[in-house]
């Protein structure tokens, strides 16, 4: 199984950190008692600015969840198309040559499904075979891969996509003044990304997934998520996070790589969902990687911010675009809700 192609797509509306904080204390207003604290939580998640899915000045007017996840809709097909069509144009394949579409998202919801409707809008085959997942929040750009690569497995003359699109903007509580929705305003963005994943039958180049691991940590499901109410999505943010990751992950990393008789210092390139600083700081220490090792995810963390399942596809298509030798490994790996981590190894 390899990666043909990855690609990524946002909207239109992109804003300085600074230009989004000044609007969220306009927006609060006085109901905010200690607007520096909301100043410092932005200062502290390191994200210079993000993509939003609108304009910023029509976020006022979605005063219900239905408004919201309508927009969802519009704006996902939008975006969710471009990404697609960008991934099949980077690896030379048309829209007729998909044969499975999964997609991913944690920021909407849609019956039918935002694949169903992207099979209208791109022209795709009417035999196309649909695989919606939710929930699976920031794990699921790896799990993904790690799914779409499983399914080339069992059909290695096949072509499935995974697409991924988290519009994290739309799901802000605009009454919610807890720390972990305040941090929230500061470190989602809003993207899509696609991924071309091809069997062994298929001619198309790209790295080869050799294996994947799912490791779910039981009793830990408050560590994140959603509270899902009359208003939408409520962030479920805990502070263990960065504890998540130093405590389990590099035990799962050295297992799933020793069983290919591989160690740490054996991978060439890291492909790290970027969480935030504390999170990404948990796994230079933990993994004790070498100095420059999540530059990658660090600059997606400035540039665009967390994009929940999106994030770690973006970093997958940077490295793309400059892989290292023929032969090196490369670890994708994610943690998300469950909660979870997801590793995916790599063989370019």
């Amino acid at each position: 199984m390899r990666i043909a192609s990855v690609a990524h797509a946002f909207p239109a509306h992109y804003y300085r950190q600074e230009e989004l904080l000044a609007a969220l204390e306009e927006r609060w207003g006085n109901q905010f008692f200690n607007p520096q604290r909301l100043a410092q939580l932005h200062k502290n998640v390191m994200v210079g600015g993000r993509h939003l899915a609108l304009p910023i000045e029509e976020y006022a007017g979605l005063t219900t969840w239905g408004r919201a996840n309508d927009a969802w809709i519009r704006v996902a097909e939008e975006v969710g198309g471009v990404a697609v069509r960008g991934a099949l144009d980077k690896s030379g394949l048309g829209v007729g040559d998909i044969d499975a579409l999964y997609s991913t998202t944690v920021t909407g919801v849609a019956t039918p499904s935002l694949d169903a409707r992207l099979v209208n809008r791109l022209g795709l085959s009417p035999k196309v075979k649909r695989v919606p997942m939710f929930g699976l929040g920031c794990l699921a750009g790896a799990a993904g891969v790690a799914r779409a690569a499983d399914y080339v497995r069992g059909y290695p003359d096949e072509v499935a996509v995974l697409l991924s699109v988290e519009l994290c903007s739309l799901t802000v509580q605009a009454e919610d003044l807890s720390i972990p929705n305040l941090i929230a305003t500061g470190l989602f963005g809003d993207g899509a990304a696609a991924v071309v994943v091809v069997g062994d039958d298929r001619p198309e180049a790209g790295p080869r997934v050799v294996a994947s691991r799912s490791v779910f940590y039981p009793d830990t499901e408050r560590v994140m998520g959603w509270d899902i109410s009359e208003t939408g999505f409520s962030i479920v943010l805990s502070a263990e996070v960065p504890e998540m990751v130093s405590k389990h992950l590099v035990g799962d990393v050295d297992a799933f790589l020793a069983e290919h008789s591989l160690r740490r210092a054996d991978i060439a390139r890291w492909i790290a969902h970027p969480g935030g600083p504390k999170v990404l700081r948990a796994m230079e220490e933990s993994l004790e990687l070498p100095a420059g090792a999540l530059d990658l995810t660090w600059r997606s963390l400035r540039e665009v911010g967390n994009l929940s399942s999106t994030s770690v596809l973006l970093v997958l298509e940077d490295v793309l675009d400059d892989p290292p030798p023929p032969g090196s490994f490369g670890l994708m790996t994610a943690m998300g809700p469950g909660f979870c981590s997801e590793l995916v190894l790599l063989e370019f």
